[in-house]
């Protein structure tokens, strides 16, 4: 099994948090949002993992630390890594397809923008699999139609009108993916776009107009990670999900003075906390200092200084000095308040 994870955007909506970091390394819970998500997949495959290939952007963005950061993932799931690169941003099957040479056999393609929970087998009936979830508002996402025999039909993005509430969710199995490498080829060969972008969505509809079932998988759990409100929001539901499985969350060397830690929250190493009160929901990441605050429902990166705080529904990046009585706030790497 493989798992393909384009990753190569900027991540715009989550600026200032993306103008230093990609979007996939910012943590959610203590560990960046590509591993989350590349983990937890190859947990639901429950069978062994032979490649995980990367789509990255620009080298001077996408630099040398990210691919040690994702050669290091893949290693430790006892699988090979290879890096790729999507010089322009010419869509989800563009992305796709410059990973052409890895697009053999059976694999997962994940976008690494959101995480899941879940826990089912894989149809060996289908060709292929799309991971889908049941939303209150299907007209804001792309939809799957299914017919009386549950398999896919058609995609349709956001429908005026109803054709179901199954939103797909950006997480896709190929028994054989070189089936889909054939349809995205015709696609980027007759020159088929959307919004001006080469889309997985039309090599999934060729596939299906040349006879290959789709079926949908559901997800217990599906947490975006588009912009600073929804990811403080995943941050909190992680959070919960591991305090419940019994994950150990805070580093046995945090330093207390006169402050307390209200559970569920992620700790780091060498977190000083002093006169300070933190949690529920909250990620401190490693090297923080904090100082005569009271933090909440918040996500702060690793190395900053915080004083006088009274945060919540907070994101602060890395090396951030902070001293202030602001609550609500979204604060880039290595911003200085005070």
């Amino acid at each position: 099994m493989k798992i393909i994870v384009p990753m190569a955007g900027r991540g715009s909506r989550l600026r200032p948090h993306t103008l230093t970091v990609p979007k996939p390394l910012i943590p959610v819970a203590g560990k960046s949002i590509v591993h989350r998500l590349v983990e937890d997949i190859a947990k639901i495959l429950k069978e062994p993992i032979e490649e995980v290939a990367f789509i990255l952007g620009d080298p001077a963005f996408f630099g040398d630390d990210l691919v040690a950061s994702l050669e290091e993932l893949a290693g430790s799931l006892g699988a090979k890594a290879s890096i790729y690169r999507q010089d322009l941003p010419l869509g989800t099957g563009h992305a796709i397809m410059c990973a052409k040479e890895s697009l053999s056999g059976p694999a997962v393609i994940a976008y690494a923008d959101t995480l899941i929970r879940a826990d089912f087998e894989l149809d060996p009936s289908a060709d292929a699999v799309i991971w889908v979830k049941q939303v209150d508002q299907p007209e804001a996402f792309g939809v799957v139609k299914l017919n009386s025999n549950n398999e896919i039909v058609e995609l349709v993005e956001k429908p005026k009108e109803f054709v179901s509430d199954l939103a797909v969710i950006g997480i896709y199995y190929f028994k054989e993916v070189a089936d889909l490498k054939k349809e995205l080829q015709g696609v980027l060969d007759n020159n088929i776009q959307n919004g001006g972008e080469y889309q997985i969505n039309d090599g999934i509809k060729a596939m299906m107009a040349n006879g290959k079932v789709f079926k949908t998988g559901s997800v217990d759990e599906w947490m975006d990670c588009g912009n600073k409100d929804v990811t403080v929001e995943t941050n909190t539901r992680m959070l919960g999900f591991l305090h419940n499985d019994g994950e150990h969350l805070v580093d046995y060397n945090v330093t207390l003075d006169n402050s307390t830690i209200i559970p569920p929250c992620f700790i780091g190493e060498n977190v000083v906390l002093k006169n300070t009160t933190v949690g529920p929901n909250v990620s401190l990441g490693n090297g923080c200092h904090v100082s005569d605050s009271v933090i909440k429902n918040s996500l702060v990166q690793t190395y900053s200084q915080i004083k006088n705080a009274n945060l919540d529904n907070a994101m602060i990046g890395n090396h951030v000095s902070y001293d202030g009585k602001f609550t609500s706030i979204s604060i880039g790497d290595y911003s200085v308040l005070e």
